[in-house]
C-alpha cells in the first residue's frame, strides 16, 4: 500500500519473480557477486521488495535505508 488510502499496487508472484529474476541480472552485470554488500535506498514498493529478493538470490549482503535521514546519518548507516 501507498501512503494514501485506496493507493495499493497488486503484484502477482509471477511478476515479482521476473522483476526479482531481471534485476539479480543487472546487479550481476554491473558486478555485483556473492558476498558484496548492497545498499538499497528507495520507498518500499514493489521494485524495492524485488531488489531485497533479487540481492538474496545473487547472495549479496543487502541494507535497505529509507528517507528521511540526514546526510550524515544516511552515510552511518550505508557504512555500517
Amino acid at each position: 500500500e501507498k501512503d494514501e488510502p485506496g493507493e495499493e499496487v497488486q503484484v502477482t508472484h509471477r511478476e515479482l519473480l521476473e522483476l526479482m529474476c531481471r534485476l539479480g541480472d543487472t546487479l550481476k552485470r554491473q558486478g555485483v557477486k556473492q558476498g558484496d554488500r548492497v545498499t538499497i535506498y528507495m520507498p518500499l514498493c514493489p521494485l524495492a521488495v524485488a531488489s531485497m529478493l533479487a540481492c538474496a538470490h545473487i547472495r549479496a549482503v543487502h541494507a535497505v535505508v529509507f528517507a528521511g535521514f540526514s546526510a550524515e546519518s544516511l552515510a552511518d548507516r550505508i557504512w555500517d
